[in-house]
């Protein structure tokens, strides 16, 4: 998937644990979890807003774009 998920880059720059980042943005941990660990397959805005205020950052620090032309490799 083209779509990379930073949130662990996040939380850990903001020192803040998955158990801390839920209570603060009202998300069950294995929600979190999964979202954290890239297999989410769609993140409401209402979402990605309390992330974000959670974490004071921009959403372009937790979602990266990455064409499958870059993940392969040059011969």
């Amino acid at each position: 998937m083209p779509i990379i998920v930073n949130l662990d880059v996040m939380m850990a720059k903001r020192k803040i644990s998955l158990n801390e980042l839920s209570e603060r943005v009202d998300l069950t941990l294995s929600n979190l979890s999964i979202l954290k660990t890239g297999k989410a397959k769609a993140i409401r805005f209402s979402t990605l807003e309390s992330i974000c205020k959670a974490l004071d950052c921009q959403p372009a620090d937790i979602l990266e774009y990455k064409s499958d032309k870059d993940k392969t490799t040059k011969r």
